[in-house]
């Protein structure tokens, strides 16, 4: 496989396997309806093969973060639509990551609204809310009679996505939200059909894929995973549990023809990833790294031992809006500013450096 070959993915038909990562920046607001600076981040790095969008909340009560951008209101379309219209017109694709923070966010971020698990289970630790640092409270364990209701906004929320003009949606079922809550026992202690056994644990999430493919087609869904990435207290630590449920879930979508599978895994050539990519049969992204740095050699390993279809390459490509070109030609990178990640305005969002040659 060759990083800078295009390739067809479902739908979509991109023109290199690189894709940039879903990245939470906290440039929206409030009201989280994306404005100028954040039209000029997605534009300058469209040439990438691919833009996944930051997470965007499908209901108010899924916003996971301050400042986060939503998939609910008209405003939200509209200014996601200049968003998409800005990648187009130079040549770019843009999904939408549909995520549903679950227990991972506070009222005083919600506005108020209640937090909702499987489980009402708490996580250990504390969240930056707009009334500061909060611990994370127990969330209500959402019944068997609200999951059609919870599932309804992801459909709902992806259909805004398409109405905005993305090209796609990636279900975010990982990094411990409220899909991934489902699959990991730590999280899930239900005994009802969506808890207990793995097979019971994947219904969810199998369902709600399913739900999203059928209203906005199979050939533009994406879904991502992160087994026993194990973090924001979604504990995936029995290897064989892990392994099972992740290939019930794999199981059980596999039949969709979906666009697209997309791993974080630390491991990109283990067992366990391989496994799930020959289970699932089309294209797989892989990400190689949460807490470390996705580097060329990463991406080249990637593609050169053909572990996946595509490499997800995040903080090269939020410091390098021009990465593709400066990876293709062994250019120098810039480094990220980590002080401005989540902060407001261009300061380390839309002002780094293309290469200048």
């Amino acid at each position: 496989m060759n990083l800078f070959s295009p390739v067809t993915f479902g739908d979509l038909e991109l023109a290199n396997r690189l894709v940039m990562a879903p990245l939470t920046r906290s440039r929206s607001g409030r009201d989280g309806v994306p404005g100028d600076d954040v039209v000029e981040y997605y534009r300058q790095r469209a040439s990438m093969g691919m833009l996944v969008s930051e997470g965007t909340y499908p209901s108010f009560a899924g916003q996971a973060f301050v400042r986060q951008p939503g998939l609910v209101t008209e405003e939200h379309i509209a200014g996601w639509k200049r968003v998409t219209d800005a990648v187009h017109a130079d040549g770019g694709l843009i999904i939408a990551q549909v995520m549903h923070s679950g227990r991972v966010t506070h009222p005083a971020t919600t506005g108020g609204r209640e937090v909702v698990a499987p489980s009402a289970i708490a996580i250990d630790g504390a969240t930056r809310s707009y009334d500061g640092k909060l611990p994370y409270p127990v969330p209500h364990a959402l019944t068997a009679g609200e999951l059609p209701a919870v599932m309804q906004e992801f459909v709902q929320g992806c259909r805004n996505a398409m109405a905005a003009g993305f090209d796609g949606v990636e279900l975010h079922g990982a990094n411990g939200y409220l899909l991934h809550e489902f699959l990991a026992p730590s999280a899930n202690h239900r005994t009802d059909g969506y808890g207990g056994s793995p097979e019971n644990r994947a219904r969810f999430v199998i369902e709600t894929v399913a739900a999203v493919a059928t209203a906005i087609g199979a050939g533009r869904t994406w879904l991502r995973i992160s087994p026993e990435h194990n973090v924001q207290g979604a504990l995936e630590t029995d290897p064989a549990d892990t392994l099972a449920t992740y290939r019930a879930l794999v199981d059980g979508i596999a039949p969709l023809g979906l666009a697209g599978l997309s791993i974080l895994h630390r491991d990109p050539s283990g067992p366990l990833v391989q496994e799930l990519r020959s289970r699932f049969g089309g294209p797989f992204l892989v990400n190689t790294g949460f807490g470390t740095v996705t580097t060329l050699e990463d991406a080249r390993a990637v593609a050169g031992n053909g572990w996946g279809d595509a490499v997800v390459v995040g903080r090269p490509a939020l410091a390098n809006p021009d990465l593709v070109r400066r990876w293709s030609e062994g250019l120098p990178l810039n480094e990220p500013d980590h002080t401005t990640f989540y902060t407001e305005g261009p300061a380390g969002y839309t002002d780094y450096p293309f290469w200048e040659n």
